[in-house]
């Protein structure tokens, strides 16, 4: 290991302090500092901040030119109410670090100690907090950054945590390991009337129930695979909650997913002309707009045989034959492939640790060591 018992044990106070502040996608202002300050710690030759809103990279320069390495960590967490009993349970009210990206920055703090004590031989090692990974605007918001642009890597590296394996092992495979998917948020728009004139209002009551089924319906929810799509209604509202009005106004929230970018466009097309078709024959308005749009994640071959070898080198057990890959949930690393070879591997917490996003979830302290050591032999394996 590349580091101390001492020093990791001092990583993991720290990221048992971002677990006690958490700060949700577009607000962590303080989030960033605090990594800021600990970077700044370890003297690397540059500190680039407000990318893409709060994100930040360190640079640490080889005495030579050569590629860049870049490995990406999250800055936010959850509007989630944490409810687990430890010292540093969230401090904040309904948010807490339950997704364990508090634990992925703790993993890029250690490789920030180690580059600082020794640099890679050669190019550029970038250590990137992407802000807003959990609604989806992060990456792109990074990408259309000019900042950016004296950043850009060779080769992009991640990692996440996966509750549900045995603590430590990593799950690595070529090709699509996270879905697509995106918020449609669809407003129906009629005319109300009092309810006693129920004759007098155009009223969007049939067609919001027929979108209920019919959106659920449009997807196939067919084992992972090219022509994999599902649509999950998440919300609906109908009218004002009163007795003597008859609504004019209905709301349908639903998560569209897909396995690839391709499927994606034609899921959208197919929801949006169903959704037109109803409204029309409703003679209502429709507004449709989209949130939380994640790209498909796909790991590139070139970047998972360097997380192979590094895993190999530093004696980390890992397979690719599970079949929790490719997972339904979406991460938002996925961007970053349109600018270079990307791959991300999944460390395990345990297999009987609660799952991300449930309210007691806590990340693994000992997965700062494994994470740390495997991305580091990865930079020097390619970087000296």
């Amino acid at each position: 290991m590349f580091l101390t018992d001492e020093e990791l044990s001092e990583i993991a106070m720290f990221r048992r302090e971002l677990h006690r502040n958490p700060e949700v996608s577009g607000e962590e202002a303080q989030t960033a500092l605090r990594v800021t300050e600990k970077l700044s710690a370890t003297g690397p030759d540059q500190i680039i901040t407000g990318i893409g809103g709060h994100g930040l990279a360190a640079v640490y320069e080889g005495a030579i030119s050569g590629p860049t390495i870049m490995i990406r960590a999250e800055l936010d967490g959850l509007p989630i109410e944490e409810i687990a009993d430890i010292p540093h349970r969230s401090t904040v009210p309904s948010k807490g670090h339950l997704c364990g990206h508090d634990g992925h920055m703790a993993i890029l703090i250690a490789l920030a100690k180690g580059l600082g004590q020794m640099r890679p031989a050669r190019g550029r090692a970038i250590l990137m907090f992407q802000p807003a990974e959990e609604n989806g605007a992060g990456a792109a918001a990074v990408l259309a950054d000019p900042k950016f642009a004296t950043l850009t890597p060779d080769m992009s590296l991640s990692l996440h945590n996966f509750p549900g394996i045995p603590l430590g092992h990593v799950l690595l495979k070529e090709g699509p390991v996270n879905c697509a998917s995106r918020g449609m948020k669809i407003v129906l728009k009629g005319k109300t009337s009092h309810a006693s004139y129920p004759e007098q209002v155009i009223a969007p009551t049939f067609v919001l129930a027929r979108l209920l089924n019919d959106l659920t319906a449009s997807g196939n929810n067919q084992p992972l695979g090219p022509d994999y799509s599902l649509i999950t209604v998440t919300h609906a509202r109908l009218g004002e909650p009163a007795f003597g009005i008859s609504p004019g106004e209905a709301q349908i929230w639903a998560t569209l997913r897909t396995l690839t970018d391709e499927a994606m466009t034609a899921l959208v097309s197919r929801a949006e002309e169903l959704v037109l078709t109803q409204a029309k024959a409703g003679q209502l308005r429709v507004e449709i707009s989209y949130e939380d749009v994640f790209h498909q994640c796909y790991n590139s071959a070139e970047a998972v045989t360097e997380l192979r070898r590094a895993l190999d080198d530093e004696g980390v057990s890992h397979d690719s034959a599970s079949s929790l890959l490719p997972m339904k949930a979406s991460e938002d690393f996925g961007l970053f492939r349109t600018v270079a070879p990307a791959a991300m591997f999944f460390l395990g917490a345990g297999e009987d640790h609660p799952r991300l996003h449930n309210p007691d979830y806590d990340f693994p302290d000992e997965l700062i060591a494994t994470g740390s050591r495997a991305f580091m032999r990865a930079i020097r394996n390619v970087l000296g």
